[in-house]
C-alpha cells in the first residue's frame, strides 16, 4: 500500500512565501503586484474557479479584479481589452479563464496577452522558452507538479516518466518539465497502442486526460509515484460505491450536491503505488499557489528586481 502525496502543505507554504515578499515591496516600494481575470460568458466552474485565484489574491496582498464580459463578445473588443491592460503599468498578470465561448478561439485570444503578463504560462513564447529550459512563466499545474516531486524527494533524473494527456495546459508542459529535469519521458494518448504496457514502465506516472478512474491498478507499476491531475464530477452512486466503498466524505458529497469530485485514477490503484496524489487535496492546490508565485516572478520581472 502506498502513501498519500498531498499539495496543501506545499501550497501553503509557497503562499506564505509570496505573503511575506509582496508585504516587503508594499512596505518600500509602496507597490504590490496585480493580476486580471477574464471571465466571457457565465460558466459556473469557471466563475467559481476565478472567484477562488481572487481570494487566493486577496489573502496574500496581490491587488486582483476580475472582468467579466457578455458571452457574445466579439474577438476584436476582446483583444482590444487585453492591449489596455498589456500597457496598465499596475497590471502585471493577465489570465483569461478557459474554456472560451466556442465563437473565440483560445490560441488567437492567449496570443494577444504580453508574454510578460502572461501568468498561466501559456503563450506561445514562453512555452517555447520551456522546450529551450530558458527561464520565464510556465504553467501552474505542471510547475506545481515538479515542485511536488522535488519538496517529497522524490528523484526525477534517470527515472521513466509517463504522462496520460497531451494537453497544452498540462499534459505537453509537464512532459517539457520532466524532461528538462533529465527523466525520460513518453507521452500517451487516445491513439496509444497498449497505454496500460507504457504506463506501467513508469517510475512517475502523471495522470492528465480528463477522464474519471482511467488509470486502473493494473496500469500501474509496484512503488510508482502517481500525479493524478483529473479533476471529474460524478454523480453516479452506484459508481462511487464500486470504487470508494462506503466513504461517509463521498456519501455526504452526493447527498448535497449531487456529485463528488474523482481525479483519474482509480483509486484502489493506492495500493500499488509507492506514493499517490488525492484528488481533491492534492495537484489543484498547487496549481492556486504557482499562479500566485507566477504573478509575483512577473511583477519582479518587470521592474528588474531580482
Amino acid at each position: 500500500m502506498g502513501s498519500w502525496l498531498e499539495g496543501k502543505a506545499l501550497a501553503e507554504k509557497i503562499k506564505q512565501q509570496v505573503k511575506d515578499e509582496v508585504a516587503v515591496h508594499q512596505g518600500t516600494r509602496h507597490q504590490v503586484p496585480g493580476l486580471i481575470g477574464i471571465l466571457v460568458g457565465d460558466n459556473r466552474s469557471s466563475q467559481i474557479y476565478l472567484r477562488s485565484k481572487e481570494k487566493a489574491c486577496q489573502a496574500l496582498g496581490i491587488a486582483s479584479q476580475i472582468l467579466t464580459y457578455p458571452g457574445d463578445l466579439d474577438p476584436r473588443s476582446l483583444k482590444e481589452e487585453i492591449e489596455e491592460l498589456n500597457r496598465r503599468d499596475d497590471v502585471d498578470g493577465i489570465l483569461v479563464q478557459l474554456p472560451l465561448p466556442a465563437h473565440l478561439d483560445a490560441h488567437e485570444i492567449i496570443c494577444a496577452i504580453s508574454p510578460a503578463k502572461d501568468v498561466d504560462g501559456i503563450h506561445p513564447f514562453n512555452l517555447g522558452n520551456l522546450l529551450a529550459n530558458q527561464d520565464g512563466p510556465k504553467p501552474c499545474t505542471p510547475l506545481g507538479i515538479i515542485e511536488l516531486l522535488k519538496s517529497s524527494g522524490v528523484p526525477i533524473a534517470g527515472q521513466e516518466a509517463v504522462v496520460i494527456g497531451r494537453s497544452l495546459i498540462v499534459g505537453k508542459p509537464v512532459a517539457a518539465m520532466l524532461t528538462n529535469e533529465n527523466a525520460t519521458v513518453s507521452v500517451c494518448h487516445s491513439k496509444t497502442r497498449d497505454l496500460a504496457a507504457t504506463a506501467r514502465r513508469a517510475d512517475i506516472l502523471v495522470a492528465a486526460m480528463g477522464k474519471p478512474a482511467f488509470v486502473r491498478p493494473e496500469f500501474v507499476k509496484p512503488g510508482a509515484t502517481i500525479i493524478d491531475v483529473g479533476i471529474n464530477r460524478v454523480s453516479d452512486r452506484t459508481w462511487v460505491k464500486e470504487l470508494f466503498g462506503d466513504d461517509e466524505k463521498r456519501r455526504q458529497d452526493l447527498d448535497e450536491k449531487g456529485y463528488t469530485v474523482v481525479g483519474d485514477v482509480d483509486p484502489r490503484a493506492f495500493d500499488r503505488a509507492g506514493l499517490m496524489t488525492p484528488v481533491p487535496g492534492g495537484v489543484g492546490l498547487l496549481t492556486v499557489a504557482m499562479l500566485m508565485k507566477n504573478t509575483l516572478e512577473a511583477f519582479k520581472r518587470r521592474r528588474g528586481i531580482s
